[in-house]
């Protein structure tokens, strides 16, 4: 299995090898309630909202590090916000987004991936393949993910630079627009684009089905990414994005965090709020249909070469 530690063509040294919208707002933790951004929901059922608001929050309400959370569901007109525009260093979460400028970039010329695309792609999201996504990035190049961007409204997302694809600077703002885009009719990517991204995600390998899926009922189909990378700074970045469909509900949720102790405490925190949304969202699905991640995530790294 491969890692998220790499992060360049050239790898970068790493350290340590539906109605009228009711908003609710809650502290997003007790001890800095005065500062700190709050989380805020907003739906067509106000009961929902005001459930919404006070699990995420009561989540995390314990948990340390900075957390950002993006949820909504188009079926009953809900959206949850917590740090919504506030910018983390990507990891392989960016990996949706250079397959998606592959695909839109693909379809200026009407024409289909090559088998090598093709190859590349599916072993960057079903196995977070770095090198693969190296090749790719290398092909696109910054300037077509910066169309890409563009053409899919992520203005706040920043490519990374000098090859550096894992610290492309990314929010819960963006990442939802990007999660939108691939799980909804749009003129940005083609039904055949979008379909094939939802498939790899869809087919992501067993040990990395963790984060956002966490408690998701087994009848809802689930596509999911996640990411995360240890730096010098602010400890671990540990993220997840997914999108959820089934039993009356078609959501999407993003959680992102850094200042982890560990990747399994960044993994933990987003599966905290994963949870509590998926009960909130479908309250009436047993326990033993829900979805729990069984395998403890990779933490194992491959040697990184210098330059």
């Amino acid at each position: 299995m491969t890692h998220h530690i790499f992060l360049r063509a050239r790898m970068l040294p790493v350290v340590a090898a539906a109605g009228v919208l009711v908003p609710v707002v809650a502290g997003a933790a007790p001890a800095s309630a005065a500062t700190a951004p709050r989380v805020s929901c907003t739906s067509g059922q106000t009961e929902l909202a005001a459930k919404l608001q006070k699990d995420i929050t009561n989540a995390l309400a314990t948990r340390t590090g900075t957390v950002a959370v993006g949820l909504r569901d188009r079926v009953t007109n809900t959206t949850c916000t917590l740090r919504a525009t506030d910018s983390y260093d990507s990891a392989s979460v960016v990996k949706v987004t250079v397959l998606a400028t592959l695909l839109w970039d693909a379809k200026k010329t009407n024409r289909q991936l090559t088998a090598r695309e093709s190859n590349l792609a599916t072993a960057m999201i079903t196995k977070s393949d770095n090198t693969a996504t190296s090749s790719l990035w290398r092909q696109l190049g910054v300037t077509k993910v910066k169309g890409f961007l563009t053409a899919a409204g992520m203005t706040r997302t920043v490519p990374g630079s000098g090859g550096y694809w894992g610290l492309t600077r990314i929010n819960v703002t963006d990442q939802q627009r990007l999660l939108s885009l691939i799980s909804t009719k749009n003129s940005v990517l083609t039904d055949n684009a979008r379909a094939y991204i939802l498939k790899l995600m869809g087919n992501v390998v067993t040990s990395q089905r963790w984060g956002t899926t966490a408690d998701a009922p087994s009848f809802v189909s689930l596509h999911v990414k996640n990411g995360w990378l240890q730096r010098a700074t602010r400890g671990w970045r540990v993220h997840s994005v997914g999108t959820f469909k089934g039993a009356g509900r078609d959501y999407t949720i993003t959680v992102l965090t850094d200042g982890n102790s560990s990747m399994n405490y960044g993994v933990n925190t987003i599966q905290a709020v994963s949870r509590v949304i998926h009960r909130d969202l479908l309250p009436t699905a047993s326990a033993a249909s829900r979805y729990t991640p069984t395998t403890r995530p990779e933490e194992s790294f491959v040697a990184v070469p210098r330059g």
